[in-house]
């Protein structure tokens, strides 16, 4: 299992919570959430994330697209029991933004995922509005 960072690891550092339901179609054959129903339960903290912190996107004029994501499991995640999934923004830049998340179930973590996503307008990479950038202030990552 990965080792991350031990601050990742506290929810109380994110502003952003979400408690979710793993379904039955979502378990692999040893009975744990598998690792697409993981990736999915993330996609949907950030949809909700974005809705949240006042980012509404405009297909096809203007949205974020996810260039990167990566998943460290650090546990397994189990039906029936609720996920809480944590979100917040850490690194801003022109065009992009990275947003950490962290899956407990029971208080314990079981994944952690770091996804890149990209501004785009009218189909290309556009610099984040200063609009974005003042909503974004209140949903960072917590010291």
């Amino acid at each position: 299992m990965a080792k991350p960072d031990p601050a990742l690891l506290d929810p109380a550092r994110y502003p952003h919570h979400l408690e979710t339901l793993p379904r039955f179609g979502d378990l692999d054959p040893f009975q744990h959430v598998n690792n697409v129903a993981m990736a999915r339960l993330f996609e949907d903290a950030r949809a909700r994330f974005n809705r949240a912190s006042g980012f509404t996107a405009q297909p096809p004029r203007e949205g974020m697209l996810v260039a990167s994501m990566t998943i460290d499991y650090l546990g397994e995640a189990t039906y029936p029991q609720a996920l809480q999934i944590c979100s917040a923004a850490t690194q801003i830049g022109r065009t992009s933004l990275i947003m950490i998340q962290l899956a407990l179930q029971n208080d314990a973590p079981v994944a952690l995922s770091r996804t890149v996503m990209v501004q785009i307008r009218d189909g290309k990479s556009a610099p984040l509005t200063e609009h974005r950038l003042a909503q974004l202030q209140d949903w960072m990552l917590r010291p």
